[in-house]
């Protein structure tokens, strides 16, 4: 809310200078608008951002060790979840002066060229990046451009920051009193957040980064810094925190969908039908460049976890949606066991551990998104297909879609209500289909009854589908 004031004080003072230099106000209007709808997104993204799933790390609550040996010793596993792109909150040191809670914000890092000594060292982190890399996992880290701790290494400078015009003050962006707002007009702090990130993928051979509240920092900053990492990585990744499409065009690969995670609370709470997530999928696609990738999730360091938001079997039904739709899903730190241990304010300024556990009481939990993902991998439309919805029966509780990539074509349907659904699509008449939905139930027993037996196989569907409660079904063309 502060910074969509702070652009409309300022869009007022450049009308307000148009004006007095004698240039008509509709005029600046119609050099102001830019519909990028009619553009097209980035058209070369690397292949492992398209067809990946991010996991999301939290390195100091991620392991008891809480640093970067803890993610290492899970390498292994988090290959076998399926994920292949590790995003690692930052890692750079805490800032002390200002600090929230008892430990600090991540993101109030006092050196960009340093790594934080509670997680190890640089030479720990090489490893990290060397191992990830011998799995065939990319690794990105989170850079936070917008703003410093308030003891940061670049105090020295004080033109690197953004001051109050009134006072002289040095400002903090928003309410975020444990950060200091860094100046994007002074060219010098320019080059010194290029050459930082340049630094970070030469000597550590990153694939890419998380870039914090991008939309924050000037467009034609991040189109620079590309054009300077590109050349020291052609396949680098950037993902913007943010969801202005303009970034899309040429600065990063992928950003948030935050319309539909909004949505997406809307709908399980009961505030929206189920037909809201089409509504925001198509305003969406409406005001983006062309082809523009999308990252998808449910939960994130930033919100309630949605195990806790939503319940168990609800959660899951969010991720079924996040996983078979268009885009790059993405899981948060434990959400593979369910876990429920809060990363938001204020616990971010804490260190309120995972609770690995949590996989003995929700088993279903790690078979959920291990089988979804393998799923995803193992059929391109789900990947990189085109998104069509589909009508049903009963579009306040049911979204239905179909996801098409040549001669393949899946078709997802989900529940998103307490009450099971029997109800209808509306199908191409003469196409055959088959189940493929993973079963993420425990195992049969070897001596198992002829009727537990029976109860495990799934009628073929469609057009005619049942589902239940928050339950989803997936469908593949059968090939004749």
């Amino acid at each position: 809310m502060l910074f969509q004031g702070l652009c409309a004080r300022l869009r007022g003072a450049a009308l307000a200078a148009v004006i007095v230099a004698g240039v008509a106000p509709v005029a600046l209007a119609q050099t102001q608008q830019r519909d990028y709808s009619k553009e097209s997104a980035r058209a070369d993204i690397p292949a492992w951002v398209r067809g990946g799933v991010v996991y999301e790390i939290f390195p100091r609550v991620f392991s008891d060790k809480g640093n970067f040996a803890g993610v290492t010793e899970q390498l292994d596993r988090l290959k076998e979840l399926g994920v292949n792109i590790l995003w690692l909150m930052p890692i750079h040191p805490t800032g002390q002066e200002k600090k929230k809670g008892t430990i600090g914000s991540p993101y109030a890092v006092r050196d960009f060229y340093a790594v934080n000594p509670d997680y190890g060292t640089a030479e720990d982190f090489k490893r990290l990046v060397r191992e990830a890399h011998r799995r065939d996992l990319r690794v990105i880290i989170d850079i936070v451009a917008n703003h410093t701790s308030w003891d940061s290494v670049l105090m020295k400078t004080p033109e690197f920051y953004v001051r109050d015009g009134a006072t002289g003050k040095i400002n903090s962006p928003h309410d975020w009193t444990d950060v200091a707002e860094l100046n994007y007009d002074n060219p010098a702090l320019r080059k010194y957040m290029t050459d930082m990130l340049v630094h970070w993928v030469r000597e550590f051979d990153l694939d890419g980064f998380r870039c914090d509240v991008a939309a924050e920092v000037p467009t034609d900053f991040w189109e620079d810094a590309r054009a300077a990492l590109e050349k020291v990585k052609p396949e680098i990744a950037m993902l913007a925190e943010s969801d202005r499409p303009e970034l899309l065009v040429r600065a990063f690969d992928f950003d948030y969908s935050w319309p539909l995670h909004g949505t997406l609370g809307d709908v399980l709470h009961g505030r929206r039908p189920a037909s809201a997530f089409r509504a925001t999928w198509e305003a969406d696609a409406a005001k983006y460049p062309r082809g523009a990738l999308r990252m998808r999730f449910s939960d994130n360091h930033d919100e309630r976890r949605a195990v806790a938001r939503f319940g168990e079997p609800a959660a899951l039904a969010a991720s079924a949606l996040m996983l078979t739709l268009d885009g790059v899903p993405m899981l948060y730190n434990g959400m593979e066991v369910g876990d429920t241990a809060e990363s938001g304010d204020p616990a971010l300024f804490e260190r309120l551990m995972i609770f690995w556990p949590f996989v003995k009481r929700r088993p279903e939990f790690p078979r959920f998104y291990q089988r979804m993902i393998a799923l995803r991998k193992s059929n391109a439309a789900l990947r990189e297909g085109e998104t069509v919805w589909l009508r049903n029966s009963d579009e306040s509780r049911a979204v239905t879609f179909a996801r098409r990539a040549g001669a393949e074509e899946i078709v997802v349907a989900i529940n998103f209500s307490s009450q099971p659904f029997f109800g209808t699509l509306e199908m191409p008449g003469g196409a055959s289909y088959t189940d493929i939905t993973p079963d993420t139930r425990e195992p049969l027993r070897p001596d198992a009854s002829p009727q537990e037996r029976a109860a495990r196989i799934r009628t073929p569907g469609l057009p005619a589908v049942a589902l239940d409660a928050w339950g989803y079904r997936i469908f593949r063309r059968a090939v004749r």
